[in-house]
């Protein structure tokens, strides 16, 4: 291997002898020391590939470098990098020409962004034509005809729908053909329950971003707003677009109630959850980490938490319940005696008193079909075959496990180190609508007792 290097010590190169008939010329660039670039001809997609990294190697051996001057694609890559991040002038440090310049320059850019989006809104309005009649023939025809040759035809309507820029519409479809073919093979009732659930959310999806799309294109506005259907038409939000929203919050306190991992076969994606209180607002949120068997090795997974979290800036995503949360940096500390009495504060102390508000958010099929809330307890314990929650006030609440989740209600309540957990205390308890007995019923997340400031939690 040739090595060279510039007088500066700010540029390595090296010539390495690989698969091919002439050698890899890898070079490492250290202008920004934090932000070395590796730059090498072989057809490697990783960064730094095998032979930057046996570059780096030599350098830390020590190894002798040839003095040499830095290539004139280089000076001009750097030169690029450089104007990129350099900062904007303020307003009143730019010349008339630069103004008017910059003025023309962002004035084209939102011209030619806002032309793109129209585009995009109308293919996705195409699509969910397309979609439409094919969920009201199925509608017609009856989910027992989605089998066979049919079940091909839907396989490829899922296929056209990414074409039209609706990724969420086509995972919902992807659910609907995993749920029917396991039904078909298992003749499993659940399977085909499920068919139905996702097969009402994607009718209402499509008929509430029909609406949606048609007043953006006739006001002409097609910026992103605060709304939930840009992410279930499978927009992708960034924080800094929610912060343009006003979608955030400043000062978080945050302690995570609960954790645990899914993985859905049909979208073939792990899925991180964490359910949070913000002991300053006194919310529940929730924080999703999505992770494709595909990009596993890409993705870092989340994990359990303990202490307080403090955020800075928090952003905060549209939606109704527990809406989903995300944030960058922050700093770890241990709860405090004021926290625990946050946490007890934000409790429910009556679950009749919320239950309108709690049916009516599991009824919307755009909503998730679990919803968290803090519970007080005086007492849990069985009443015949069925475990329940009693509240000071008098109120009982039925604790059963949702089919979504991991079991706790059977599992981890009969297993508590100290029986005294299940007398006075607080509950996360994750609300669903159990459809064989047509009552909201609650699955127990985690205990928090009034007579020790602990977490005790049930699901992880």
């Amino acid at each position: 291997m040739k090595l060279y290097k510039s007088a500066d010590d700010t540029f390595f190169m090296g010539e390495c002898k690989g698969s091919g008939k002439n050698p890899y010329v890898t070079s490492a660039d250290f202008i920004d020391p934090t932000k070395p670039v590796f730059r090498c001809s072989c057809p490697s997609r990783q960064f730094p590939c095998k032979h930057s990294l046996g570059l780096m190697y030599e350098m830390m051996a020590d190894k002798k470098f040839e003095p040499c001057e830095i290539p004139e694609d280089i000076v001009r890559k750097r030169g690029k990098i450089a104007a990129k991040n350099a900062p904007e002038k303020a307003p009143e440090e730019l010349t008339p020409e630069e103004a008017a310049k910059l003025a023309k320059k962002k004035a084209s850019a939102a011209k030619t962004a806002k032309k793109a989006k129209t585009a995009k809104l109308e293919k996705q309005l195409e699509g969910l034509e397309l979609c439409e009649k094919a969920v009201k023939e199925l509608l017609a025809a009856g989910l027992g005809t989605m089998g066979g040759t049919s079940l091909s035809a839907y396989q490829s309507l899922s296929k056209q729908l990414g074409d039209y820029y609706l990724i969420g519409p086509q995972k919902l479809v992807n659910k609907l053909i995993f749920e029917i073919s396991v039904s078909q093979v298992s003749n499993a009732e659940a399977h085909y329950d499920n068919a139905i659930d996702v097969l009402e959310k994607l009718y209402t999806l499509i008929k509430k971003s029909r609406e949606y799309l048609n007043k953006k294109l006739e006001s002409d506005d097609v910026a992103n707003d605060d709304t939930i259907l840009y992410e279930e038409l499978g927009g992708a939000w960034k924080i800094s677009e929610l912060e343009a929203l006003g979608k955030c919050e400043k000062d978080a306190r945050m302690v995570q109630l609960s954790f645990w991992v899914d993985y859905d076969e049909s979208r073939k994606e792990y899925t991180d959850t964490g359910v949070w209180l913000d002991l300053n607002s006194a919310n529940v949120y929730q924080t999703k980490n999505y992770r494709p068997l595909k990009s596993l090795k890409y993705v870092k997974a989340d994990d359990t938490v303990f202490g307080a979290v403090n955020v800075p800036s928090m952003a905060v995503y549209p939606g109704e319940g527990n809406v989903r949360v995300r944030w960058d940096g922050a700093e770890f500390s241990e709860l405090t005696e004021d926290d625990f009495a946050k946490i007890r504060a934000a409790a429910v102390k009556s679950i009749n008193a919320d239950a309108k508000e709690i049916k009516n958010l599991l009824k919307n099929a755009m909503q998730s079909p679990i919803l968290f809330k803090l519970v007080e307890f005086a007492k849990i314990g069985k009443i015949g075959d069925s475990v329940v929650l009693k509240q000071s006030c008098g109120d009982t609440l039925t604790l059963l496990d949702c089919p979504e989740l991991v079991s706790t209600t059977v599992k981890q309540l009969s297993i508590l180190p100290n029986a005294s957990l299940l007398e006075n205390g607080v509950m996360l308890c994750g609300f669903w609508y159990d459809a064989a007995s047509r009552f909201v019923c609650a699955q127990p997340m985690c205990i928090i007792p009034n007579s020790e400031n602990s977490i005790v939690r049930l699901l992880y």
